[in-house]
């Protein structure tokens, strides 16, 4: 997909024509997905994404939120058969949920990866997936080139910035494009509901919400 911008073409991602989606009209439509990497179902994390969803679709923004708790995610094992293979898919692994969840990432315009602080780092279930959708990704000409991508990262009490600095990795390898907030988009809370309480992270996260949004509309 090719958007211009002030006459300055800009390649979103080149992905097999199986990966795209149209809307009714025949047209690219702009959406984001969100992706919820907590194992934990209805908490903090997935309570920030829910959050963001809502004001992207305020926004004009089609979105979904993927909860990986609902799904299991194999992690890579290193077998180098994407890069052999080529086809745009994982060839070693089969029998798990990583390519449906994977087809929403490359139908996406922006991708938002949630995850909880779990000793000092993402949850096994959020690098699983993108352990493996980077591999594929970048075997096959890189399906992420020009997508938004932001990570939301909630904490206890520390090691927010490591693991928001854990995601940001994936986005920026990828050649995507990271739009900023008012703070980095972190939030505290650890029981379910807490994160409510953090005034300061839920005004990032709308405000990062409404950037990814604007920027998104730039592009169309």
């Amino acid at each position: 997909m090719i958007y211009s911008v002030k006459g300055i073409e800009i390649v979103l991602c080149r992905i097999p024509r199986y990966y795209i989606e149209t809307n009714s009209k025949g047209e690219d439509s702009m959406k984001a997905l969100l992706i919820c990497g907590s194992p934990r179902k209805e908490g903090n994390t997935e309570m920030l994404l829910n959050l963001a969803k809502e004001r992207l679709v305020n926004r004009g923004v089609p979105s979904e939120v993927v909860l990986l708790a609902e799904h299991t995610v194999k992690p890579c094992i290193a077998c180098d058969r994407c890069r052999k293979v080529k086809d745009g898919t994982c060839a070693a692994i089969k029998d798990d949920d990583f390519h449906p969840i994977f087809k929403k990432m490359c139908e996406a315009d922006a991708i938002i990866v949630g995850s909880p602080v779990y000793f000092g780092c993402a949850t096994s279930q959020t690098t699983s997936l993108l352990h493996r959708a980077g591999y594929v990704s970048g075997a096959n000409g890189n399906f992420f080139k020009g997508k938004i991508g932001a990570p939301v990262v909630v904490a206890r009490r520390a090691g927010q910035n490591f693991t928001y600095a854990q995601l940001q990795f994936f986005f920026t390898i990828n050649d995507m494009i990271v739009p900023g907030s008012t703070y980095w988009n972190v939030a505290f809370g650890r029981q379910k509901g807490e994160v409510a309480g953090d005034a300061e992270g839920i005004e990032t996260i709308n405000h990062f919400a409404d950037n990814v949004a604007g920027l998104l509309q730039k592009l169309v």
